[in-house]
């Protein structure tokens, strides 16, 4: 799939859960001077791509507004989410990139979630179908974001 602008900042969002989780960590580990230079380390990686990430981005939005590269990726797709209704609120790209960024922090927590060992299977069920939905959620919102950028530029 070619890179759009709803891909890369969701990439984005996802970078930024990282580092929130890494730095988390770093606090609160008191352990071995081992495992802190690892996560030190893996700090340093998602901190590096990130940066890589937003030069993407600005140099994706440069070449969008000359015309140069593609903004809109065409989707075919197979199946329809009844629990997900596109939103008529988001009209600025700045909340639609604000919402996006909110779904992979809700995907992120309802996966621990399901990770835990103390919760019944049919409490996962539920929370696989939320996933499911808030992953949808997030799709629709990375078209959105292209969506704004191709109306922004005329395209």
């Amino acid at each position: 799939m070619a890179e759009t602008l709803g891909s890369l900042v969701d990439k984005l969002s996802i970078k930024n859960l990282r580092l929130w989780h890494l730095d988390e960590m770093l606090e609160g580990k008191s352990g071995s001077d081992a495992k802190r230079d690892e996560l030190q380390a893996k700090r340093e990686l998602v901190l590096k791509q990130s940066r890589d990430l937003m030069d993407e981005i600005n140099g994706f939005f440069a070449a969008a507004l000359e015309g140069k590269v593609k903004i809109r990726d065409e989707k075919i797709k197979m199946y329809e989410n009844k629990n997900v209704k596109p939103s008529d609120a988001i009209k600025e790209l700045g909340l639609a990139i604000s919402e996006l960024s909110l779904r992979n922090i809700r995907c992120w927590h309802l996966e621990d979630e399901v990770r835990r060992e103390d919760i019944p299977d049919s409490e996962i069920v539920q929370l696989k179908r939320r996933i499911d939905a808030t992953n949808q959620e997030r799709n629709d919102l990375m078209d959105k974001v292209d969506e704004i950028l191709s109306k922004k530029a005329g395209k």
